[in-house]
């Protein structure tokens, strides 16, 4: 069921973005509307060469209609915590696992742009997640991956705020 409803939240942001991309020559530049299996294979064999060393994660695009885009993020080890003030994000584990903290409160916060980041988070719920693990983290949601166990790798899609809200 849980699989379901994710699935049909993501083709109704992709339908929404359909309907919203406007027509004739201002219409957005490229979309790339599928990935095999085979696509998103070479995605991680081509982030786990594009790695470098001490490097926390790779992301790479699989999928675009603006304003959406699904990424494959190929994380090897820890990397900074977040929190998106304008969009919620979205995660469906393909491979690996790792332990995911949200809520909570970020550790020495930067802002960048409408996001913050951190070193870590003090406090927030830890969860571990495997292969197949959907996971969505609200808006305004300080989310770490602080532990990752060998690699793991995801897909994010991140789902701005509507207008008026």
């Amino acid at each position: 069921m849980r699989i379901f409803a994710i699935g049909s939240a993501l083709i109704l942001a992709a339908a929404a973005a359909l309907a919203q991309q406007p027509s004739g020559k201002s219409a957005a530049p490229a979309m790339k509307l599928f990935s095999s299996s085979a696509d998103v294979q070479a995605l991680i064999a081509k982030a786990k060469g594009e790695r470098k060393e001490g490097q926390a994660t790779v992301s790479l695009p699989i999928l675009q209609l603006a304003p959406y885009n699904a990424n494959l993020e190929y994380r090897a080890s820890v990397g900074p915590a977040a929190v998106h003030e304008k969009e919620a994000e979205m995660f469906y584990v393909i491979d690996g696992s790792a332990t995911m903290v949200t809520g909570g409160k970020l550790t020495s916060e930067t802002r960048n742009g409408d996001n913050l980041t951190g070193t870590g988070i003090e406090g927030g719920s830890p969860r571990n997640v495997a292969k197949g693990d959907f996971i969505i983290v609200p808006e305004n949601t300080p989310h770490w991956f602080s532990k990752i166990d060998n690699v793991i790798v995801l897909m994010s899609f991140h789902v701005p705020r509507t207008a008026g809200h």
